[in-house]
């Protein structure tokens, strides 16, 4: 089993890595998040935004491969709890599924990436900073082991 976290972007800021791999060392070996930077497809003078998110799904679609269990972010999708995240996670491990949970760049995710998706999550209906996104993913899969496993951080 694996978890990848697919994102376009930029060198994370020193306090956004810090924060990641803080939480992201807490995790048991195999649930630890493995972060594949793609990089954004902005750049080019006129190009249009569907453009960009075209360019940026193909470059995410070669970090997965048939058969895993892929989840894009974004606003429109389905909002979840740490109770369901965390029975979420007890499935992965127990069914040994390759995760890959994918966030858009600037201008958002393509619709057919989102389509091809099994699951559409919403983080909240707030807009937050990309390098942020990657954060809150990394301590929400951490509460939602934490609640599995009986720790009390959850309860914080």
């Amino acid at each position: 089993m694996r978890i990848q976290l697919l994102t376009p972007g930029h060198k994370m800021p020193d306090w956004v890595a810090t924060a990641f791999m803080d939480y992201n060392q807490r995790l048991p070996q195999h649930l630890a998040l493995q972060l594949v930077p793609i990089t954004p497809a902005g750049g080019l003078k006129n190009q249009s935004p569907e453009a960009i998110k075209f360019r940026e799904a193909e470059a995410i679609r070669q970090h997965t491969k048939p058969g895993d269990l892929n989840i894009s972010f974004d606003e429109r999708g389905k909002k979840i709890d740490t109770a369901y995240l965390s029975g979420q996670l007890a499935n992965w491990q127990m069914n040994g599924v390759d995760v890959n949970l994918i966030v858009g760049g600037a201008e958002g995710l393509h619709d057919t990436l989102i389509k091809q998706s099994q699951y559409q999550w919403s983080l909240s209906a707030l807009t937050f900073p990309h390098q942020l996104v990657k954060v809150i993913i990394v301590e929400q899969i951490y509460r939602a082991y934490s609640l599995l496993n009986n720790h009390p951080y959850h309860r914080a």
